[in-house]
This record gives structure tokens, C-alpha cells and sequence, in this order.
């Protein structure tokens, strides 16, 4: 049987995924499972992490099985045993892998000489895991993905490119709002609205205007301005984001019942304020713990038989 890999969204399929979201549903309200029982699962960090690290490492518990988790510093990854290596290794110790990296590159590497399964936990390309689990959170809230106005303001980074990807997928009304020369990657958002053309419904739209994308939305998606591995590039990214902060006054444009989502960690006074972010209309909270839940159900989607 072909193993099944989880490197962007698209690798589900829309029909799919009500059924991977109504997993991650029922596995909030029962944590306690055996589905991974007797499998093992990589956790390969190239990259520092809290919330990935966690719901993963605690998510494979609590489903039964049991996470190796690798640092590059304290595996020979950070001595510069190529990634192929390290996935025909790993793929004869474990029964899955999630790796947290750089390149999109290093992911689809891993995939292609691994055995088993490999989960995209975040690469500077893609962010599935993450937007999966907002769109649970949406779910959540409004009991749908669908008739809403989403707006992604900020970096056009992985997040933005992968919640590009979601609107083709599902046939989403998506702003984005990007400072010149920080938009997100063009062709992923010709690919999307070939995708929408293709469901008869969906939108896309990229403006340099924050107050334009949160007009009317129902969901308000922002992330820190400059990413792992974009430290050098903090003050010039701080001037260039000038105005494009989650505000009180931008959330007001939005829709009377928006919600406002943040991944996490913040920078509070930067991309949003504390009011925002810790205000009744934040569920960046939430959000947070569904990282748990929707990982849990992503584990189980392409756990070998």
C-alpha cells in the first residue's frame, strides 16, 4: 500500500476534509485513544519550537504511541548528514515522521526517501498543520468555512501561503494584505484561483491596504512580521509594516462577529495589540489547543496500516 504523506493541505483533498475536521473534533472531546498503539513517530525540530513540539510529542501519547523527537543540534543532522540519509534511518525506526525545517525542499527530500509517512509540522514555504487547524477553529465558531470573508494581514509567509492554498481548495473569499515587496508567492495564487475557477466560487485578492482586506471579514489572521531565520531583517520589516497592525480600529471594519486569529508567538504592539489578543474577539487561545486535536487527526489520516 502507497504510503500517504501530509506536505501541503492539497495532499487531502477538499472532500476529505469535513471528515479529518470532524475528527479533530471528537478526539477534543475523547483525548484518550489507541489508534497510533505499537508506532512510533519522528518529531525532527531544525527549527525552535513550543506549540508543534508539544501538541505532536503529546498528541502521539495520547493516541497510544510513542514520539522520538530529534533536535538538529543533538542529532547528526547538524553535522551535515544529508536529509536522505537521515530518512531511509529514521524510516526503519519509526512508523511516521513530522519534520519542522527550512526549504520546502528539505520536506519533499524527506518524503521522497522515506518509507513511511512524513507530516510538513512547518517549512518557510507551508504551514498545513497551522491552517488546518484555524479552519477547525472557524468551525468551531461559525459551524462552516463556508460564506465567510477571511483576511490575512501582514507577511506574505508560509501562513499566508498556505491559507492561499486553503481558499483554492475550498472555494474561500480571501483578502490578503501585504506591504510591497512582502507578498506571498504569486504563482501559488494563480494556482489557487485556477482552483476556485475550477469550484465556481472563491476569491482572491492581494492589496498593500490593510484597512481594504479586513473590510466585511469574519476572520481577521495575522503572524509576526519577520519569521525563524529573518532575525537580521527585524528593523527593516518593523518600518515596513507600518500600519499594518491588528488593531482595535481595523477589527471594527470587520464583520459584528469577526474573529480574530494570531498562531502564535506574538509580538504584542507589533502585528496586533494586547487589546486584540487578549480580547473577547481573539480566539488565539482556542486556536492554540486545536494545534493538538487537528495534529491528532492528521497523525491518524496517514498512519500506516
Amino acid at each position: 500500500m502507497k504510503k500517504r504523506d501530509f506536505l501541503t493541505l492539497g495532499d487531502v483533498s477538499a472532500e476529505e476534509w469535513p471528515q479529518l475536521f470532524a475528527r479533530a473534533a471528537e478526539l477534543k472531546q475523547q483525548r484518550s485513544q489507541q489508534t497510533l498503539a505499537g508506532k512510533t513517530v519522528a518529531l525532527v525540530f531544525e527549527k525552535a519550537s513550543t506549540r508543534t513540539r508539544v501538541s505532536f510529542e503529546v498528541g502521539v501519547y495520547e493516541l497510544g504511541g510513542h514520539a522520538v523527537v530529534l533536535n538538529s543540534q543533538g542529532s547528526q543532522i547538524a553535522r551535515g548528514e544529508p536529509i536522505e540519509d537521515t530518512a531511509r534511518v529514521l524510516s526503519g525506526y519509526c512508523s511516521m515522521i513530522a519534520i519542522r525545517t527550512f526549504g520546502q525542499e528539505r520536506v519533499a527530500q524527506l518524503a521522497k526517501w522515506a518509507s513511511v509517512p512524513v507530516i510538513n509540522a512547518l517549512s518557510d514555504q507551508h504551514h498545513p498543520c497551522q491552517v488546518a487547524t484555524d479552519l477547525m477553529t472557524v468551525i468551531e465558531k461559525f459551524g462552516t468555512i463556508d460564506g465567510l470573508r477571511y483576511a490575512w494581514i501582514g507577511d506574505g509567509n508560509n501562513m499566508a501561503n498556505s491559507w492561499i492554498e486553503a481558499a483554492g481548495l475550498f472555494g474561500l473569499d480571501l483578502a490578503l494584505a501585504c506591504p510591497d515587496g512582502f507578498a506571498p508567492d504569486l504563482l501559488l495564487m494563480s494556482a489557487a484561483r485556477e482552483n476556485q475557477k475550477r469550484r465556481g466560487k472563491g476569491s482572491l485578492t492581494l492589496t498593500d491596504d490593510p484597512k481594504v482586506a479586513a473590510a466585511g471579514a469574519h476572520v481577521i489572521n495575522t503572524d509576526v512580521w519577520a519569521s525563524m531565520g529573518q532575525e537580521e531583517e527585524t528593523e527593516l520589516r518593523k518600518r515596513a509594516f507600518v500600519g499594518y497592525c491588528v488593531d482595535a480600529g481595523l477589527v471594527k471594519r470587520a464583520a459584528s462577529d469577526a474573529i480574530v486569529l494570531h498562531c502564535l508567538p506574538a509580538h504584542r504592539g507589533e502585528e496586533i495589540t494586547g487589546d486584540v489578543l487578549d480580547g473577547a474577539q481573539s480566539l488565539a487561545w482556542v486556536q492554540a489547543e486545536n494545534r493538538l486535536h487537528m495534529g491528532k487527526a492528521i497523525l491518524e489520516a496517514v498512519r500506516p496500516a
